[in-house]
């Protein structure tokens, strides 16, 4: 009993960043789900967030806002898992190789850089799925896939196209994983010792205006990478079986030839409100979870 002890307490501190992180993002995409819902149609050029609301209660009713629940967990369960739990093994091991003093911003901007990449990679098949349930409704009634959740998806990717299909455009998520991390987890830990070590804001205070900076600068740094991530994703080929991009530069390339630097923000607004807020919750969630363990003795 003692050594399955020893195992445990050596265990635990290890997988811990990764399950907090996991059920946080969980449970803030439980919030988002239907926000995120709006942001895919309006990138897809189904008109402003109103007109998108309107159109999606009229025609689908309160569930097409939840269309694709499933994918989006899945992905918080591969994605964040990973990406927060890296970031924060990868931070801790550096505070270490720091003698404990505060990181220096660039040593946290290279940790979250890593820790998207890895999250991305990981989580790049159940992103992919979320993906293309949200966009099915969109599609012509021959055209679409009709998957019934995140795992039938998975199941019809693969045996459709092959299991290294479950990766298409992952080199554009990877990126905008990685983008989108810097500017989330650096922004956020380095926020929190501004306001409570300059400020001396306490701890409601300090989660709140740190996830509040960390929200903003994860949407600023992320919206283009997720511009072309989406068109990539959701793409069909033509009667003669050729796709409009050949990959996400030539995207990135021909989108900018036809709507200038500023396509890449179409959504902004909407895509601020979702990502923002989603960050908020994440960390809150995690917050609050951490200090449940503390007084569960974990």
């Amino acid at each position: 009993m003692g050594e399955d002890k020893k195992v445990s307490a050596g265990v635990w501190p290890t997988v811990k960043p990764f399950v907090n992180g996991g059920a946080s993002g969980m449970l803030a995409t439980c919030v988002i789900q239907p926000i995120d819902m709006i942001k895919v149609r309006i990138q897809l050029g189904q008109g402003s967030a109103v007109s998108v609301t309107k159109n999606m209660l009229k025609n689908d009713g309160v569930g097409a806002f939840y269309k694709g629940l499933s994918a989006g967990l899945l992905r918080q369960a591969t994605y964040t898992t990973a990406r927060l739990g890296t970031f924060r093994i990868l931070t801790n091991k550096a505070l270490e190789a720091n003698d404990g003093k505060p990181l220096p911003l660039y040593q946290k901007a290279l940790c979250g850089l890593t820790a998207g990449a890895i999250g991305a990679c990981v989580g790049s098949p159940a992103d992919l799925a979320l993906i293309r349930m949200q966009a099915d409704n969109t599609l012509p009634l021959a055209q679409r896939r009709n998957y019934t959740n995140a795992f039938h998806a998975l199941y019809r990717i693969t045996a459709d196209e092959g299991v290294l299909a479950l990766w298409k455009g992952a080199g554009p998520t990877v990126v905008r994983a990685m983008a989108l991390n810097m500017g989330m987890l650096a922004s956020y830990d380095q926020s929190v010792e501004f306001f409570k070590d300059n400020l001396g804001f306490g701890e409601g205070a300090t989660i709140l205006g740190a996830s509040s900076v960390s929200g903003f600068f994860a949407a600023a740094c992320s919206l283009p990478f997720d511009y072309v991530k989406t068109q990539i994703q959701k793409m069909q080929p033509d009667a003669q079986g050729k796709y409009p991009y050949t990959g996400s530069l030539d995207c990135a390339l021909k989108t900018l030839k036809a709507g200038g630097p500023f396509k890449f923000y179409t959504g902004f607004p909407v895509y601020c409100v979702r990502i923002a807020p989603h960050v908020m919750m994440t960390w809150i969630f995690l917050n609050q979870i951490q200090k449940l363990e503390k007084k569960a003795g974990l």
